[in-house]
């Protein structure tokens, strides 16, 4: 790997003899030094698959374009964040891909912010990665199904507490879960049409020295040396710019306000450990909502509930004289319009109050 010795000057003299496909320019990550710009990677190796089956245009299902940040006017994607000192990108890649996943799952631009530290502190932390050794996206996944991750304000990130420390004192209460996830490694064509229909989609890729110093346009490798891997969010494509559409972890003050364009083919970019996450299984109060439908079968203990913003919430069997009182309240909910306050766990619905 590079020492990272390149400098802007060679940067742009390469780009100039490639035609000028993206522009470079001293970024926040660029003014860092070389070890400090390799601490914002964090997947250990090299993308070793093969070459990527180019994505084609007019696919069954996928549209030529699609970007989760304007989708009718709305954004299912959350902000830029700053994953600083640490190799915690695969935290942050695929905390974002849940996060936009959730928010199209829910049909809802309401804020949603998950906890990388949780993810990453804790987790990553039992078995037995660091900010040193970076981490792995299916490991990740495999935590976010098994385990569950909090909210951001129940758990923020903070490199002065990496210990696990941090969690509030109600985190069990707090998790949100993930059903499963998808491999869709080396799967150019489905990861447009995941992207077009079911959210974000967490990507690895090769980061090399002249990576540090984009600014905008379509990322295509130029010059310098293999810095190591890195794990983003991709949120769109353009067939006709053939180009994802990429979240980074780096801040606004790098890239397009924090977030990038890369080639098709590039840098593994869609060869290389890509995923997408199923069912997102919140747990925790959904406050001032409205139930806006009810279903039942002539089946003991058998109703679910339509929320505002969140969907169908199965009501907890667990108790028949709970079940029968909560569906009492949401059914008295609905019918006169009034504000109800729900608590769910992975979607069930365990406790209800109405206003």
């Amino acid at each position: 790997m590079s020492n990272g010795g390149i400098g802007l000057g060679e940067i742009k003299s390469a780009l100039e003899n490639a035609g000028e496909p993206w522009q470079a320019g001293m970024t926040s990550i660029a003014r860092l030094a070389p070890e400090e710009r390799r601490r914002r990677l964090g997947v250990p190796g090299g993308a070793k698959a093969a070459k990527a089956a180019m994505p084609t245009a007019g696919t069954v299902r996928a549209p030529s374009a699609y970007d989760l940040r304007n989708v009718g006017g709305k954004n299912f994607v959350t902000p830029i964040k700053d994953q600083g000192s640490c190799g915690s990108c695969v935290s942050f890649g695929v905390v974002a891909t849940v996060e936009s996943t959730l928010m199209v799952q829910q049909g809802s631009t309401d804020p949603v912010d998950l906890s990388e530290a949780h993810l990453f502190f804790c987790h990553a932390r039992d078995r037995g990665y660091n900010c040193n050794t970076g981490w792995w996206p299916n490991e990740a996944l495999d935590d976010f199904r098994d385990k569950g991750v909090v909210d951001d304000a129940c758990y923020p990130y903070n490199l002065a507490n990496t210990d696990c420390s941090g969690l509030c004192d109600d985190w069990q209460n707090r998790l949100t879960r993930i059903a499963g996830y998808q491999d869709l490694t080396n799967k150019a064509d489905a990861i447009k049409d995941w992207v077009s229909t079911r959210g974000a989609v967490a990507a690895c890729f090769e980061v090399y020295e002249d990576f540090f110093y984009y600014q905008s346009g379509v990322y295509r490798h130029v010059t310098g040396g293999l810095m190591g891997g890195h794990c983003v969010t991709i949120v769109g494509y353009d067939d006709a710019q053939s180009c994802w559409i990429c979240k980074n972890s780096w801040t606004t003050g790098w890239g397009e306000q924090g977030f990038f364009r890369i080639g098709y083919g590039e840098c593994g970019i869609e060869t290389w450990l890509n995923h997408g996450a199923e069912g997102v299984q919140v747990s925790g109060w959904i406050n001032s909502t409205r139930v806006q439908g009810l279903w039942t079968i002539n089946q003991e203990c058998n109703a679910w509930a339509y929320l505002a913003n969140k969907g169908w919430c199965k009501v907890s069997p667990d108790n028949l004289q709970i079940f029968s009182t909560m569906l009492a309240q949401l059914a008295s909910a609905k019918t006169g319009g009034r504000v109800v306050n729900v608590y769910t766990d992975r979607d069930v619905i365990k406790q209800v109050y109405v206003f």
